[in-house]
Protein backbone atom coordinates (compact mmCIF):
# COMPACT_ATOMS: atom_id res chain seq x y z
CA UNK A 1 0.00 0.00 0.00
CA UNK A 2 1.26 3.75 -0.90
CA UNK A 3 0.84 6.72 1.52
CA UNK A 4 -0.73 8.04 -1.13
CA UNK A 5 -3.44 5.54 -1.19
CA UNK A 6 -3.65 5.81 2.88
CA UNK A 7 -3.93 9.55 3.08
CA UNK A 8 -6.83 9.39 0.42
CA UNK A 9 -8.81 7.14 2.63
CA UNK A 10 -7.85 8.84 5.55
CA UNK A 11 -9.29 11.99 4.09
CA UNK A 12 -12.41 10.62 3.07
CA UNK A 13 -13.88 9.82 6.71
CA UNK A 14 -11.79 12.59 7.71
CA UNK A 15 -12.05 16.37 7.11
CA UNK A 16 -11.06 18.23 10.91
CA UNK A 17 -7.76 19.50 10.95
CA UNK A 18 -7.27 18.49 14.86
CA UNK A 19 -7.85 14.53 13.52
CA UNK A 20 -5.85 15.40 10.22
CA UNK A 21 -2.92 16.51 12.90
CA UNK A 22 -3.41 13.73 15.24
CA UNK A 23 -3.04 10.83 12.69
CA UNK A 24 -0.38 12.87 11.22
CA UNK A 25 1.56 13.02 14.93
CA UNK A 26 0.80 9.38 15.46
CA UNK A 27 2.11 8.25 12.11
CA UNK A 28 5.57 9.73 13.10
CA UNK A 29 5.69 8.98 16.50
CA UNK A 30 5.28 5.33 15.32
CA UNK A 31 7.89 5.89 12.88
CA UNK A 32 10.38 6.90 15.33
CA UNK A 33 9.47 3.75 17.27
CA UNK A 34 9.86 1.56 14.56
CA UNK A 35 13.25 3.10 13.86
CA UNK A 36 14.37 2.94 17.60
CA UNK A 37 12.88 -0.70 17.81
CA UNK A 38 14.90 -1.50 13.88
CA UNK A 39 11.26 -2.44 12.78
CA UNK A 40 9.53 -1.45 9.61
CA UNK A 41 9.17 1.72 9.73
CA UNK A 42 6.68 2.24 6.86
CA UNK A 43 4.64 -0.33 8.48
CA UNK A 44 4.66 1.25 11.35
CA UNK A 45 3.74 4.79 10.24
CA UNK A 46 0.61 3.25 8.31
CA UNK A 47 -0.96 2.03 11.47
CA UNK A 48 -0.35 5.32 13.11
CA UNK A 49 -1.64 7.14 10.22
CA UNK A 50 -5.19 5.34 9.79
CA UNK A 51 -5.45 4.16 13.59
CA UNK A 52 -8.81 6.50 13.75
CA UNK A 53 -9.75 6.11 10.10
CA UNK A 54 -13.18 5.34 11.44
CA UNK A 55 -13.02 7.57 14.37
CA UNK A 56 -14.60 11.24 12.84
CA UNK A 57 -17.77 9.54 10.70
CA UNK A 58 -18.03 6.70 13.06
CA UNK A 59 -17.21 7.84 16.36
CA UNK A 60 -20.30 5.02 18.10
CA UNK A 61 -18.29 2.29 15.85
CA UNK A 62 -14.28 2.98 16.35
CA UNK A 63 -12.51 -0.10 15.72
CA UNK A 64 -15.67 -1.82 14.81
CA UNK A 65 -15.83 -0.02 11.10
CA UNK A 66 -12.08 0.69 10.70
CA UNK A 67 -11.66 -3.07 9.26
CA UNK A 68 -14.62 -2.31 6.51
CA UNK A 69 -13.05 0.70 5.79
CA UNK A 70 -9.27 -0.90 5.55
CA UNK A 71 -10.17 -3.26 3.20
CA UNK A 72 -11.21 -0.05 0.73
CA UNK A 73 -7.46 -0.50 0.58
CA UNK A 74 -6.53 -3.89 0.57
CA UNK A 75 -5.13 -3.44 4.15
CA UNK A 76 -3.80 -6.57 5.50
CA UNK A 77 -4.87 -8.26 8.27
CA UNK A 78 -2.17 -7.93 10.56
CA UNK A 79 -2.50 -3.56 9.96
CA UNK A 80 -6.27 -4.15 10.52
CA UNK A 81 -5.78 -6.62 13.77
CA UNK A 82 -2.99 -3.31 14.69
CA UNK A 83 -5.63 -0.08 14.22
CA UNK A 84 -8.56 -2.20 16.45
CA UNK A 85 -6.02 -3.57 18.84
CA UNK A 86 -5.23 0.25 20.18
CA UNK A 87 -9.30 0.63 21.09
CA UNK A 88 -8.74 -2.65 23.36
CA UNK A 89 -10.67 -2.27 26.73
CA UNK A 90 -12.64 0.55 25.74
CA UNK A 91 -14.57 -0.08 22.05
CA UNK A 92 -12.89 -2.84 20.90
CA UNK A 93 -11.85 -6.59 22.31
CA UNK A 94 -8.68 -6.72 19.97
CA UNK A 95 -5.72 -7.21 22.58
CA UNK A 96 -2.68 -5.51 21.68
CA UNK A 97 -0.29 -8.54 21.47
CA UNK A 98 2.91 -7.63 19.55
CA UNK A 99 5.26 -4.70 20.21
CA UNK A 100 3.62 -2.20 17.67
CA UNK A 101 0.42 -2.68 18.71
CA UNK A 102 1.02 -2.04 22.41
CA UNK A 103 3.49 1.08 20.81
CA UNK A 104 0.41 2.12 19.88
CA UNK A 105 -2.21 1.95 22.86
CA UNK A 106 0.44 3.53 24.75
CA UNK A 107 1.47 6.28 22.63
CA UNK A 108 -2.09 7.16 21.16
CA UNK A 109 -3.81 9.27 24.12
CA UNK A 110 -0.54 10.25 25.03
CA UNK A 111 0.55 11.86 22.18
CA UNK A 112 -2.84 14.17 22.41
CA UNK A 113 -1.94 14.97 25.77
CA UNK A 114 1.22 15.80 24.75
CA UNK A 115 0.17 18.16 22.15
CA UNK A 116 -2.18 19.74 24.30
CA UNK A 117 0.62 20.80 26.60
CA UNK A 118 2.75 22.18 24.02
CA UNK A 119 -0.43 24.45 22.44
CA UNK A 120 -0.41 26.33 25.98
CA UNK A 121 3.37 26.73 25.75
CA UNK A 122 4.43 30.37 24.59
CA UNK A 123 7.17 28.36 21.64
CA UNK A 124 3.44 26.34 20.90
CA UNK A 125 6.47 23.58 20.56
CA UNK A 126 7.25 20.03 22.12
CA UNK A 127 10.88 21.10 21.48
CA UNK A 128 11.14 22.98 24.83
CA UNK A 129 9.07 20.77 27.11
CA UNK A 130 10.31 18.99 29.87
CA UNK A 131 8.99 15.49 31.67
CA UNK A 132 7.99 17.46 34.62
CA UNK A 133 6.24 19.91 32.45
CA UNK A 134 4.41 16.79 31.33
CA UNK A 135 3.42 15.17 34.27
CA UNK A 136 1.95 18.25 35.87
CA UNK A 137 0.05 18.34 33.02
CA UNK A 138 -1.09 14.61 33.43
CA UNK A 139 -1.58 14.81 36.68
CA UNK A 140 -4.18 17.65 36.38
CA UNK A 141 -7.48 15.53 35.08
CA UNK A 142 -9.48 18.39 33.76
CA UNK A 143 -6.20 19.41 31.71
CA UNK A 144 -7.37 17.72 28.11
CA UNK A 145 -9.44 15.91 29.89
CA UNK A 146 -10.57 13.76 26.66
CA UNK A 147 -6.75 11.64 27.19
CA UNK A 148 -7.43 8.97 29.38
CA UNK A 149 -4.95 8.66 31.91
CA UNK A 150 -5.97 5.17 32.76
CA UNK A 151 -5.58 4.40 28.87
CA UNK A 152 -1.86 5.83 29.29
CA UNK A 153 -1.03 4.06 32.49
CA UNK A 154 -2.24 0.73 31.09
CA UNK A 155 -0.43 1.38 27.93
CA UNK A 156 3.15 1.65 30.14
CA UNK A 157 1.98 -1.36 32.14
CA UNK A 158 1.57 -3.14 28.93
CA UNK A 159 4.91 -2.64 27.42
CA UNK A 160 6.47 -3.38 31.22
CA UNK A 161 7.66 0.37 31.59
CA UNK A 162 7.15 2.63 33.95
CA UNK A 163 5.16 5.73 33.01
CA UNK A 164 7.76 7.67 33.39
CA UNK A 165 9.99 5.62 30.69
CA UNK A 166 7.01 6.35 28.23
CA UNK A 167 6.87 10.05 29.06
CA UNK A 168 10.28 10.25 28.15
CA UNK A 169 10.87 8.09 25.14
CA UNK A 170 7.27 9.51 24.14
CA UNK A 171 8.41 13.25 24.42
CA UNK A 172 11.55 12.49 23.08
CA UNK A 173 10.27 11.19 19.52
CA UNK A 174 7.94 14.19 19.66
CA UNK A 175 10.43 16.31 19.85
CA UNK A 176 12.59 14.60 17.14
CA UNK A 177 9.55 14.39 14.39
CA UNK A 178 7.52 17.76 15.24
CA UNK A 179 9.22 19.06 12.32
CA UNK A 180 8.06 16.36 10.16
CA UNK A 181 4.69 16.59 11.17
CA UNK A 182 4.22 20.04 10.40
CA UNK A 183 5.67 19.11 6.95
CA UNK A 184 3.59 16.02 6.47
CA UNK A 185 0.82 17.71 7.79
CA UNK A 186 1.09 20.66 4.98
CA UNK A 187 0.59 17.84 2.34
CA UNK A 188 -2.52 15.82 3.97
CA UNK A 189 -4.33 19.08 4.03
CA UNK A 190 -3.68 20.41 0.70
Amino acid sequence: MERKEAVQLLKKYNNEEFHLRHAVTVEQIMKYFAKANGEDEEFWGMVGLLHDVDYEKYPNEHCKKAPELLKQINASDEMIHAICSHGYGICSDVKPEKEMEKILFAVDELTGLIWAAAKMRPSKSTKDMEVSSLKKKFKDKKFAAGCSRDTISKGAENLGWELNELFEKTLGGMKQVEDKVEEELKTVLS
